[in-house]
């Protein structure tokens, strides 16, 4: 919060947001600053010979608002982000994976296949929801559990085509070999059932 006023309605409950570097007034909603520009920007050479530029943030009404602006900065931002990432995928795989009976290797299996998907930034533009279901049936076909793409579209109330989509891309991206099923979730084989599902 800041002792400022908004110059549109004259509020004082100003949210600034230094990672952003945005100053919001919460009354009315008016965009008071939405970049911190830096004064005096030095660059300093750091341990192993990485370089990371060092100022001051300046807001319009002219205070300093940081120290320092460097590599530090957005970095502890990203671990922060991916380390809750990782912990939210987790607990969705313990979740949807205890649904289908899996068990624990096949649940371990399925993070280590998200945390290389998260590694790899195939999370953007895409569901975590999907990008999980696709992960758990990555473990599916390989560790050959009778489980069908389509049960985790049932669990998820998800289009079965979207899924199938998410899955194809993390098995080529990922560079995984995922064995085609030869036998439904009965226990017959596709060329003995009228209906073959190919996903």
């Amino acid at each position: 919060m800041s002792s400022r006023l908004c110059r549109t309605c004259g509020g004082s409950d100003i949210d600034v947001d230094q990672a952003r570097g945005s100053a919001v007034c919460t009354g009315c909603g008016s965009v008071l600053e939405d970049n911190i520009i830096v004064s005096e920007v030095q660059f300093v050479e750091g341990s192993g010979g990485v370089s990371s530029a060092v100022g001051q943030f300046v807001s319009a009404d002219g205070p300093v608002k940081a120290p320092l602006l460097g590599s530090g900065f957005h970095t502890g931002v990203g671990k922060e982000s991916r380390a809750q990432t990782l912990q939210n995928g987790k607990r969705q795989i313990q979740q949807l994976g205890s649904q289908l009976q899996l068990n624990q290797h096949c649940l371990d299996t399925a993070f280590n296949f998200f945390k290389l998907v998260v590694s790899k930034h195939l999370t953007r533009g895409r569901r975590t929801e999907h990008v999980i279901a696709a992960c758990l049936y990555l473990v599916c076909r390989t560790e050959g559990t009778p489980h069908m793409l389509l049960d985790l579209s049932d669990l998820l109330q998800v289009n079965v085509y979207i899924l199938g989509k998410t899955f194809l891309l993390l098995a080529r991206e990922l560079c995984i070999n995922a064995p085609a099923i030869g036998e439904t979730s009965c226990g017959i084989r596709s060329h003995d059932s009228p209906v073959t599902r190919h996903i």
